[in-house]
């Protein structure tokens, strides 16, 4: 992820009612667009996001159109959807970049056209290369299980495996990298035993786990991307036996994987507002339609830890709050 950050095909969701594009003076109701790009369409996480764009077009009276990549990382259907979205007269784009890099060229041709362009839960690299940012500090979520880790170990010597996203993808190296800060390791530190890629899937979190414990059987701390690699990290550990023992924690707050915190499959988890992203950054593009007003910056849609085994010093919800909330 970018240091500035506090700490198939499309993918997009355009806002809904109206077909044309309108300028920036004019009303959006009826005809203004809004596109929604996201890394898949089938990842929970995005289809909640969308759920929060599609209520937030109809509330403001723009069209939405969606677009997704096949797989996470396919930067080419990305690009793709920004430039059949910005033929389609769209006022503005949301977009989860899947390669924080390969993709500015395009938002840059699309900004260009007069396009505003909004990340949502990714920064782009480098960050102002959108006009805004609406997103989790992924920083923070990750200190904050780390912090947990750290309080529930108990002063335990750690032997910890990172089940990590891929290289080059913002939203993981910040979550890695605020995990470490909050457990107050660095990098390379000997406690850290095994890091794998899971591209944030279940079934490579399995394999991830199964090759760390054959590469160090005496992991007992887990820190995973989001909740479908901590649900494969499980799965892995409870055929060796060791899922009473061995502490997983995680990032994401989605519903299944708030309910594998409450059935004690995963310790912690930090809860995201995916659809909040969404319906913020719909809002942004309805007052751009309207008046020409440009959201910038960065706006914190907030992080809260997950856990029903609160530890001293970490301020947390319990998993009512998080079934309550869940992507929400």
């Amino acid at each position: 992820m970018n240091a500035k950050f506090p700490a198939g095909l499309l993918v997009t969701a355009l806002l809904i009612t109206g077909c044309g594009a309108s300028g920036g003076g004019q009303s959006a109701s009826a005809t203004a667009k809004v596109g929604l790009i996201t890394k898949t369409e089938t990842n929970p996480f995005f289809v909640k996001m969308k759920e929060g764009a599609q209520k937030s077009a109809q509330a403001n009276g723009l069209e939405l159109m969606s677009a997704a990549g096949k797989f996470d990382g396919d930067n080419a259907a990305q690009i793709t959807a920004i430039e059949n979205m910005v033929a389609a007269g769209v006022k503005g784009i949301l977009i989860t970049p899947s390669d924080t890099k390969a993709i500015v060229p395009a938002i840059k041709k699309a900004r260009d056209a007069g396009v505003l362009v909004i990340a949502l839960d990714t920064p782009t690299e480098p960050q102002d290369a959108t006009d805004a940012l609406f997103a989790t500090d992924n920083f923070k979520a990750g200190e904050l299980i780390g912090q947990y880790a750290k309080a529930a170990m108990a002063g335990k010597p750690a032997k910890i495996a990172t089940l990590d996203l891929a290289p080059g993808i913002t939203v993981g190296q910040l979550r890695h990298d605020g995990f470490l800060k909050g457990f107050g390791v660095q990098e390379g530190d000997p406690s850290i035993v095994c890091s794998q890629d899971t591209r944030g899937d279940q079934a490579r979190g399995q394999t991830a786990m199964e090759n760390c414990l054959q590469k160090a059987p005496d992991i007992n701390l887990v820190y995973t991307i989001n909740e479908p690699a901590a649900l494969g990290a499980h799965t892995a550990l409870k055929a060796k036996g060791r899922d009473k023992d061995v502490l997983v924690v995680s990032v994401d707050g989605g519903c299944t994987g708030t309910k594998a915190v409450e059935s004690g499959q995963i310790a912690a988890t930090s809860q995201q507002y995916p659809l909040k992203m969404a319906e913020d950054g719909v809002k942004a593009v309805a007052t751009f339609a309207k008046g020409g007003q440009k959201a910038t910056g960065y706006t914190d849609t907030g992080v809260t830890l997950i856990t029903d085994k609160s530890v001293t010093g970490v301020e947390a919800k319990d998993t009512a709050f998080g079934l309550a909330n869940c992507w929400g």
